[in-house]
């Protein structure tokens, strides 16, 4: 079975930056493989895959790395718990409903890309909250509470939430005559972030030579919204990476430009690493 939530902490944490990746979970659980009516790789389609490696270098650089082995399409930490489908989940309550829910991506996916249903039937709700319990919980505590650390040390802190999208969800998001969106910045429109930490995420970005975008056409989910308030120092960013420049999508496996693109990742990591440096005030000593 899965490991609900793993943290990598550096040797000494000198930045009040937190690096996740909620969604690379890729340890597949025998009861999903069992009832799914698609293929292991089919499931494989909804992860972020492999974003975890491209990430793995942060605690050289002063801050810690929180990940899962939980996969997607098993329970979501980008959903709130109470997200249940009423479409999959038998005895869920409507109250849940919004757009995500309804496309089929609630906290228990209904669904993978391109709209594929995972079951041939329902679920009884209390499978739905026995995932919530043994991981969705698990992985929230442990976020909540680095988060909370770090903003004790620090006096702020950014939590660099970081995902992968469909090289086809960028089809259309590019202005005339400009090239097409590689990474896209979520602040929730100035909700979840402040405008200097985000303006100096994006240079980062831009100077490794990617074509940054904002809020379209991902402006932040559940995480974001629960835990971005920068008006308390609390700052998150969901950072959406395009799989082309790193994945064969068809194979759901890296791809020939991979290591080149985990080597530019080092460079961005060590420089959003440093933003925590430069802006974050110590409280106490580092450990």
């Amino acid at each position: 079975m899965p490991v609900a939530v793993q943290i990598f902490e550096p040797a000494q944490t000198t930045s009040h930056v937190v690096f996740a990746s909620p969604h690379s979970g890729r340890v597949y659980p025998p009861d999903l493989l069992a009832r799914a009516q698609v293929s292991g790789h089919v499931l494989r389609s909804s992860e972020d895959a492999y974003v975890d490696l491209l990430l793995a270098d942060a605690p050289s650089f002063g801050a810690p790395l929180i990940t899962s082995e939980v996969p997607r399409a098993y329970v979501d930490f980008n959903r709130a718990e109470t997200e249940l489908d009423p479409a999959l989940i038998d005895g869920a309550p409507r109250g849940g409903m919004n757009p995500r829910v309804a496309s089929g991506l609630g906290v228990i996916a209904r669904v993978v890309s391109n709209g594929r249903h995972i079951y041939g039937g329902k679920l009884p709700l209390a499978e739905a909250q026995g995932r919530i319990d043994r991981y969705w919980r698990p992985y929230h505590d442990a976020l909540s509470g680095l988060m909370a650390r770090q903003h004790a040390r620090f006096g702020q802190v950014l939590l660099a939430d970081i995902h992968s999208m469909p090289h086809e969800a960028l089809s259309g998001h590019a202005l005339r005559g400009q090239p097409r969106p590689q990474v896209v910045l979520g602040d929730r429109y100035g909700a979840a972030c402040g405008r200097e930490l985000l303006d100096r995420v994006e240079d980062v970005f831009r100077q490794a030579g990617l074509v940054v975008a904002r809020n379209a056409p991902f402006a932040g989910a559940y995480i974001a919204q629960r835990y971005g308030q920068p008006s308390r120092g609390m700052n998150v960013i969901q950072i959406e990476l395009d799989r082309r420049l790193y994945l064969d999508e068809k194979r759901v496996a890296p791809g020939a430009d991979f290591q080149a693109f985990r080597t530019l990742m080092r460079g961005v990591v060590a420089g959003i690493s440093d933003i925590g440096r430069t802006d974050g005030v110590m409280k106490v000593a580092a450990e």
